[in-house]
């Protein structure tokens, strides 16, 4: 009788051990991934060194980041224009799109060219423009600043997509793989 007490109170202490443990918070995440660039202020206005008014080549800013996640294996990096729509579709103007860099990486230099690998495996999908590389701002003349955001993904996978692969195509590789994010902003009007 007395061993059938202590088993049944000893069953009854790992239940309530294992229920605590189920119900513990999960452990604090890490500090977030941080995308910066010393060509601007996040939020200010881009250098026209950077711009369409200046003669080729064009110039990428250097970019730089932090607190990569655990597990990332490859990164994607997207620039986009929010305040642009040509024919009025339902994604904005794509500027710049880099895929497959190295998780190991932690910066792109200044003046990345067109075409050319990135960081050792990045490739350059498509921009606005059909070419493999960046588009520098150039909102319409006269016309407001337009918001340039750059958008750096932390992935626990390798994309699967050639060069020149299209933004649409990029987003939906990236779909349920990204561990980490991270975004930059910069108004440009000429």
């Amino acid at each position: 009788m007395l061993r059938k007490a202590l088993a049944s109170s000893a069953a009854s202490i790992l239940l309530v051990a294992a229920s605590a443990a189920a119900q513990a918070p999960p452990p604090p995440a890490g500090p977030a991934l941080v995308l910066t660039t010393d060509a601007y202020t996040d939020g200010g206005t881009i250098p026209p060194k950077y711009g369409c008014d200046v003669a080729p080549p064009v110039v990428t800013p250097a970019l730089q980041w932090t607190n990569t996640p655990p597990g990332t294996v490859s990164f994607a990096l997207i620039m986009h224009d929010t305040d642009g729509a040509p024919m009025k579709t339902a994604m904005d103007t794509t500027h710049w799109t880099v895929y497959n860099i190295p998780g190991t990486a932690t910066s792109l230099p200044e003046g990345v060219q067109p075409g050319g690998p990135v960081a050792g495996d990045g490739i350059q999908g498509k921009n606005v423009r059909g070419v493999n590389g960046y588009q520098p701002p150039c909102p319409p003349k006269g016309g407001p600043a337009h918001h340039y955001v750059i958008e750096l993904f932390a992935l626990d996978t390798k994309i699967d997509l050639p060069a020149g692969a299209p933004r649409a195509d990029i987003l939906k590789a990236i779909d349920g793989h990204v561990i980490g994010k991270s975004s930059y902003v910069g108004k440009f009007k000429h």
